[in-house]
């Protein structure tokens, strides 16, 4: 790949509900992937059309906790392959310019949770996911990590592939980074632990993600700064939510979470031409930022 700044697709689970796709919980994102995938191949192409240079596999979802421990050991390789390939289909047939598929390894046990994190049991499950995914992608990309355990078992799965690695954190977003005195992930592991991290994995770009835009700033420019101090210089994403600030499981992936109608795409926009100035050269969005956030920002992109 070459080093340019990138665009990121938006928030799965929502598009999907937004087009018109079956979704609930606990199944959320992957309910689509198994009943009706061709929803999926039409919220890909939906994003390539909006202007991403990235498209994100429907494979969050793909995990015990929203699909059951049973159809997991049974089908969680085949859903996996399934959301790999059809992210790789929607990226080649974009013929007018070269489109990545990143796939994505979701926190296994469960997003906003570090305390459930259970090294035992987790690099069994991301085997599965990489496994089915190796293939069809060009980067995997770590999501929505709240821990530095959770990253360091993402990489251990990956690191047999050859493929790049992105680690994407979440971030407290509870109080401001002023309160905190430093951003911090969700574990209260700081984001200079987590710079310190990526640059010793040899991450290709460390992001921060599913957290609202009013924290990320501060976290890019920590980022920023530990990567100069460590003479590295991995890309620097953000990808943020619609969501009002969550601090637990059950908030994130138990229910259906209302959007923020202060965050339209413009609104979102503005955000991330300050993520640019403060150094981000690959930017996104998350859950509730759909297709027009995306178009919005591939017109006005900075970076």
């Amino acid at each position: 790949m070459t080093r340019r700044g990138l665009l990121l697709d938006g928030g799965m689970g929502r598009e999907l509900e937004r087009i018109g796709a079956p979704f609930r919980q606990p199944e959320w994102s992957a309910l689509a992937l198994m009943e009706a995938p061709e929803f999926v191949t039409q919220a890909h192409a939906g994003y390539i059309e909006a202007g991403a240079d990235v498209i994100t596999t429907n494979s969050y979802a793909v995990v015990p906790f929203h699909i059951g421990e049973e159809r997991f050991a049974a089908d969680g390789q085949k859903l996996a392959a399934l959301a790999g390939r059809l992210a790789r289909e929607a990226a080649d047939a974009a013929r007018d310019r070269k489109v990545l598929v990143a796939g994505s390894l979701p926190p296994v046990f469960g997003s906003y949770q570090p305390d459930l994190f259970n090294p035992a049991l987790a690099g069994a499950y991301l085997d599965v996911l990489v496994g089915g995914m190796a293939p069809f992608v060009d980067v995997w990309l770590a999501e929505t990590q709240s821990s530095l355990a959770e990253a360091r078992a993402a990489h251990a799965a990956t690191a047999s592939t050859g493929l790049p690695f992105w680690i994407s954190f979440t971030l407290r977003d509870d109080v401001s980074p002023a309160e905190m005195g430093e951003a911090q992930l969700r574990s209260g592991e700081t984001v200079v632990a987590a710079a310190e991290l990526a640059a010793s994995l040899g991450a290709s770009a460390m992001l921060f993600n599913c957290s609202m835009p009013e924290v990320m700033t501060a976290a890019i420019e920590a980022a920023s700064k530990t990567f100069a101090r460590l003479g590295v210089d991995p890309q620097i994403g953000v990808y943020a939510n619609a969501f009002p600030s969550q601090q637990d499981d059950e908030e994130a992936n138990a229910v259906v979470t209302e959007i923020r109608d202060d965050l339209n795409p413009v609104a979102y926009d503005q955000w991330a031409q300050q993520w640019a100035k403060a150094g981000a050269s690959i930017i996104g969005g998350c859950c509730g930022i759909g297709t027009e956030h995306i178009h919005t920002l591939g017109k006005h992109r900075t970076w």
